[in-house]
């Protein structure tokens, strides 16, 4: 058996309502897609058009939000009476298109205007105070932030002192208090009723620019589209005509910055999509931000020489691929500092860059189904980094009655960022840990399937018509299917370093191909004929041909799992992850084992009970009695089963002897006087053509039934001996019980041996 990584929340089955069937019917909507719209909450003729059919007057009124009036005035004044102005960004993807419409906005309208991205590593996030001084000590008269604000309270009142408003536009959790901003403008301030509260930075400073403006600026959707995908907000409500509209702008952008990131990340505009932002644009603009000064980013954005943006597009490529070298190598050593025995993993390493701790915490939690805090060690004795958790543990929650252990913390449910002195880290992991023991938390990922499929309903016209109810994201993820009881055939491991899976799932008739990212250490689970299989259907285009294909997510195998370790290239590396028992049925073979593997082998004979807890075994060699093997594997309850079974003698390979190899041995033996079979066996062996194995049983037989006496290894023939069938002799008897357990155990197929281990 294997167990799913995630915790499979499996969808309703209930039938639907027949008016429902018939809005899909006018509507032309797949019946096959009904349940999927049903479970996203979209179960009425007028939710199913706002959905399918987004249009730019679905767009809130922008007045809607608190103190938007307020701010428009106050930036209004700023540019009749020529004030500096400060866009106060942030340093990720949403900051960065935040800034841009900001920037562009205000500058349409003749400010004065400059930008500002903090660097995470000198500034940190949000409104830095020393940044505020030096800004206003230039000139600076009026501050407008974005996706940041409504936690910087000392930086603003700070501007307050100097006579500078600042008006804060954002979109994070709030606190308890709001700063004595002149205006906070936010989704979902606590005086306002805007009508939708998910939008993401970006989407705040849209609106600002849709009131300043007053009209849609359609030239900024695109920005809107890139910051709302990377920031993963819900694609819901506005969000969704927003990503909507934007990726068509994108398609058509003029944008040369933008232009040239597409280009360099290998995305043409016709497949453009929000899949191309959240994979390739926004890790990109993410990547700047997480290394280096970002404020260069909105440069690239902003640019109309072909020149600049080529050389700044080139640098955010570059930069990337280095985020993912440092991803790379972090979680592998991060991974190897993991304790099973934790609730909740928290890790630090010397001198990890700080910039990849949050993407190493959300690689280890998915790879563990655990909440995971990643920190670096500092110098000066402060270990800093990020964490994230899943849906059933509220990490912000759990760590905000720790404080007394940290020196800043700061996030929210899903994402904390965090420092404290490196003596306290074993104190903050223990604390963690009675903390979920105490609460009952035992974490996991949530995976949500949205339907169960069968191979044979799999087609291209299938997938397209999926795309109904793109874009996905946040709230209306790529749907999951569920194939149960399927078989793999034509398993592989792709890649540089294998880390990848390829794979066929069929149902004996109809077959889908499969690809498995990461997948590539499991190759030898997918060699199954039982399989429940989750994952996203895509579109494999390649050499002119469209052909369905499976991107793999998670699975498990319910039935008990045989695994084929007959072939020596497995017998050379008998390493495990998991808790194995190994098993041997001979105190010889075991004893070479043990020097082999370096730890124990359990020795099994008929009267040795077995006793373990352990999930899988390895059968190093065959039983004496077939029986025996199959009451092991019942009387352990395991669910994995390896089988080696090294036949040290190889029985089966030279049988039991030809009644012309007796005859010849019979009349060798009458010709002589003696044989010192100790040193003159292998002699003997060529001369007879006797294989040196079968000979040594040969004699074995003839001395137990009397045709031969050896005597200190020498071998003299008996006279007048009474006749014996070959068969009376024990020696014989086993021999060919022997063989018949080898050719079962080392020829028969894998089916069989699972169909006869399973009954």
């Amino acid at each position: 058996m294997k167990q799913a990584s995630f915790q499979w929340q499996l969808p309703s089955e209930k039938a639907l309502p027949e008016t429902f069937i018939q809005v899909l019917e006018e509507k032309k909507i797949p019946r096959s897609l009904g349940q999927l719209f049903w479970n996203r909450g979209l179960q009425t003729a007028e939710s199913l058009e706002t959905f399918l059919t987004p249009s730019l007057e679905q767009l809130h009124d922008p007045f809607l939000f608190y103190e938007m009036e307020k701010a428009v005035e106050r930036i209004q004044q700023a540019i009749v009476n020529e004030e500096r102005i400060l866009v106060y960004g942030d340093y990720d993807a949403d900051g960065i298109t935040s800034t841009t419409i900001m920037k562009e906005t205000l500058e349409n309208l003749g400010a004065d205007v400059e930008f500002y991205l903090p660097n995470r590593f000198k500034d940190g996030y949000g409104p830095n105070q020393a940044v505020y001084e030096q800004k206003i000590a230039e000139g600076i008269q009026l501050i407008v932030t974005v996706d940041n604000g409504v936690s910087g309270h000392e930086a603003i009142a700070y501007a307050n002192s100097q006579g500078v408003d600042v008006i804060v536009t954002d979109h994070h959790e709030l606190p308890d208090e709001l700063p004595e901003a002149y205006a906070v403008i936010h989704p979902r301030h606590p005086e306002g009723t805007y009508p939708f509260g998910d939008l993401a930075g970006v989407g705040v400073s849209f609106k600002v620019a849709c009131a300043l403006l007053e009209e849609v600026p359609i030239e900024f959707l695109d920005l809107v589209s890139i910051g709302t995908i990377a920031d993963m907000v819900s694609l819901t409500d506005e969000n969704r005509t927003l990503v909507s509209f934007g990726l068509q702008s994108m398609r058509q952008t003029e944008r040369i910055g933008l232009e040239k990131l597409l280009e360099i990340s290998g995305v043409s505009a016709d497949k453009l999509d929000e899949t191309s932002i959240g994979f390739s644009i926004g890790p990109r603009l993410n990547a700047i931000g997480r290394l280096e000064d970002p404020n260069s980013a909105v440069t690239l954005m902003t640019t109309f020489d072909d020149e600049e943006a080529e050389e700044l597009a080139g640098r955010l490529d570059r930069i990337n691929t280095r985020r993912k070298d440092l991803v790379e190598v972090i979680t592998e050593e991060a991974m190897a500092m993991i304790r099973p025995e934790d609730k909740l993993h928290l890790i630090a390493g010397e001198n990890w860059h700080e910039g990849v701790l949050g993407i190493v915490a959300g690689k280890i939690l998915r790879a563990t189904g655990k909440p995971t805090i990643v920190l670096t060690k500092k110098e000066d004795g402060i270990a800093k980094g990020s964490g994230r958790s899943v849906e059933s543990v509220n990490l912000y929650e759990m760590l905000n009655g720790m404080r007394q252990w940290m020196t800043s913390f700061g996030g929210h449910h899903a994402a904390v960022g965090l420092s404290l002195e490196i003596d306290n880290i074993a104190i903050l992991q223990e604390q963690m840990n009675r903390y979920m023991e105490e609460h009952q938390l035992t974490g996991g990922v949530s995976l949500t399937i949205d339907s169960k499929l069968a191979v044979e309903e799999v087609s291209v016209e299938f997938i397209e018509s999926l795309k109904l109810l793109a874009p996905f994201g946040m709230d209306n993820p790529l749907p999951n299917f569920l194939f149960e009881k399927v078989a793999v055939s034509n398993s592989r491991t792709i890649g540089a370093n294998n880390q990848h899976l390829k794979f066929t799932l069929t149902d004996t008739i109809n077959q889908l191909d499969g690809v498995g990212f990461g997948f590539g250490a499991q190759a030898l689970e997918f060699r199954s004929d039982d399989l429940n299989v989750v994952g996203q259907l895509s579109i494999n285009e390649w050499n002119g041909k469209r052909i369905p294909q499976l991107m793999l997510e998670d699975y498990q195998i319910n039935a008990l799992q045989v695994f084929d370790y007959r072939a020596k290239k497995y017998q050379q590396a008998l390493q495990f992850t998991e808790p194995t028992l190994f098993i041997s049925f001979s105190e010889k073979t075991a004893k070479k084992w043990e020097k082999k593997l370096h730890q124990s082998v359990t020795v099994i004979t008929d009267d040795t009970p077995v006793q373990s807890e352990v999930e899988q075994v390895v059968f190093l060699d065959c039983p004496t009695e077939l029986p025996l093997m199959k009451e092991t594997v019942n009387d352990l309850q395991v669910s994995r089963v390896y089988i080696l079974c090294q036949a040290e003698d190889e029985a089966y390979l030279d049988g039991l002897g030809s009644r012309d190899q007796y005859a010849r041995l019979f009349k060798f033996i009458a010709a002589q006087d003696k044989v010192d079979v100790r040193y003159k066996l292998s002699i003997v062996a060529d001369y007879l053509k006797i294989p040196q194995k079968l000979l040594v049983f040969m004699i074995q037989v003839f001395s137990e039934l009397g045709f031969v006496a050896i005597t200190d290894g020498v071998m003299r023939k008996v006279d007048h001996p009474v006749n014996h069938a070959l068969t009376e002799s024990r020696i014989y008897q086993e021999r060919a019980k022997q063989i018949k357990i080898e050719e079962f155990l080392l020829l028969s197929d894998l089916t069989t041996l699972k169909d006869w281990l399973s009954i």
